[in-house]
């Protein structure tokens, strides 16, 4: 088993539920432009993220990875909550202010740490170092909380 496998249940979560979204988060209005930078830039960053996951061994022999898998989890579901309260209650004050629209986006920062500190070590044999998990995630982070505020800011006009 490698890391990937703690990236699926959100895959899972965003391929059943993304139509279950509010009208802005459909693809047709959240990618309206959108510079092209920003959409490159998070979905490069997006495909190095699992690409790093897969090349991480899954372990939880340490206490870091232990608190990792706790972070992990914690940040799972506060970002499934994140959705809910969003497909749920799509007017209420929360879901319309900038905080709660954008929620889905930077929630991913709690598991991607939980990730980040799961991961010791690659299938092949370079040094393992976490901060390109981290600095990928990071990247990553910017540009899909740039992307969500833009959207914020042009339907709240």
């Amino acid at each position: 088993m490698n890391c990937f496998i703690l990236v699926l249940p959100i895959l899972i979560w965003n391929v059943f539920l993304t139509n279950k979204l509010p009208v802005n988060y459909q693809q047709d209005v959240f990618s309206r432009g959108i510079p092209a930078y920003v959409t490159l830039g998070e979905n490069v960053t997006r495909i190095v993220i699992f690409l790093l996951a897969f090349l991480m061994p899954l372990n939880l022999r340490s206490d870091r990875q232990r608190l990792g898998l706790c972070i992990y989890v914690i940040g799972l579901l506060l970002y499934f909550a994140s959705w809910s309260i969003l497909i749920i209650f799509p007017n209420n004050t929360w879901s319309e202010s900038m905080l709660g629209f954008s929620a889905p986006a930077y929630t991913p920062a709690i598991w991607l740490l939980g990730i980040g500190l799961i991961g010791d070590s690659f299938y092949f044999s370079l040094p393992f170092r976490r901060w390109p998990f981290i600095a990928v995630s990071v990247a990553f982070l910017a540009f899909h909380i740039s992307h969500t505020i833009l959207v914020y800011n042009r339907i709240s006009v």
